[in-house]
């Protein structure tokens, strides 16, 4: 499977949520609203998720293997970090 799109959008650059992402894979499946987020360690990655029950959030959809995790991580994070910072708005093609 490989990962053959990668859109992002910046947002508010005050937040600690830094833009949300839509990942295509093979041309043929795509994963909307994967979260960039500041964390005490740097820049991570939370995948889409839907509030459950008393305020317990739990993910929509995710990688099972924590290799394809990081591979998408990587990716994702790979084409953040090319964006340019005074474009909040901003789309990576």
């Amino acid at each position: 499977m490989e990962i053959t799109d990668i859109r992002i959008r910046k947002v508010d650059a005050d937040s600690k949520m830094k833009a949300v992402v839509s990942v295509t894979f093979d041309d043929e499946f795509v994963v909307h609203d994967i979260k960039i987020i500041e964390g005490q360690s740097g820049l991570f990655i939370a995948m889409p998720s839907r509030k459950m029950g008393e305020g317990d959030f739990r993910d929509i959809a995710h990688p099972l293997k924590s290799e394809t995790r990081n591979r998408i991580r990587d990716a994702i994070l790979a084409e953040y970090e090319k964006l340019p910072e005074d474009s909040p708005a901003n789309f990576s093609e």
